[in-house]
């Protein structure tokens, strides 16, 4: 299946988390959607069902692909340390995450299509794969024909600082440095990582 790109409130509201950012549409209609969404019919959910949710709202939150979460949740497994905070630090760490972290895009997916479309700089190189994970010291910026979209003006515009430890903003580059691989605690996302552990442990 390709990827989603449909209404981001409905599956907001299917997972009933704002997984996409601050949303008023969602605000408005906090509970799943459909003629029974309020009603709730399947009140219990088996450990199964539980541990897929958790593993669907992570999946929809960083905008991957089935085979892309297994292959990184392998990846994670291959890792010295926790196979949850593994999986989390790999997902802050890829290209399209941390072009949206800086700032440099609205969303995920935003940030996504900039990357596809060879207006981010890896390194001082355009790189238009989404999916790379980056390394400590690693710099990332927007492309010097860029700079002049209305688009990258809207979203850099103004001096700033960066609102995440683990990465540093230079407004007059319009360009910023990954510093390390953040602390679980340090990662905003609501999510119950173990979960999803214990779901391809099986």
């Amino acid at each position: 299946m390709a990827r989603y790109t449909g209404p981001t409130t409905k599956i907001a509201r299917k997972f009933g988390s704002p997984i996409y950012g601050a949303d008023k549409a969602y605000e408005k209609k906090n509970y799943p959607p459909g003629q029974h969404g309020l009603a709730k019919k399947r009140k219990k959910v088996s450990e199964y069902g539980t541990q897929l949710t958790e593993k669907q709202k992570l999946k929809y939150t960083y905008g991957l692909l089935e085979r892309q979460f297994r292959n990184l949740f392998e990846k994670a497994s291959r890792m010295k340390g926790r196979k949850g905070d593994n999986l989390l630090q790999l997902l802050e760490s890829r290209l399209d995450n941390v072009v949206f972290r800086l700032g440099i895009a609205p969303s995920r997916a935003a940030a996504r299509q900039l990357v596809g479309h060879r207006h981010i700089v890896l390194n001082g190189k355009v790189c238009n794969i989404p999916s790379v994970i980056l390394k400590e010291g690693d710099t990332v910026g927007v492309r010097e024909k860029s700079k002049s979209l209305e688009v990258i003006q809207e979203t850099c515009g103004g001096s700033r600082s960066s609102r995440f430890s683990w990465i540093e903003w230079d407004s007059s580059t319009l360009s910023g440095k990954f510093l390390n691989r953040p602390e679980r605690a340090d990662i905003p996302e609501v999510v119950n990582e173990q979960l999803i552990v214990e779901l391809y442990s099986k």
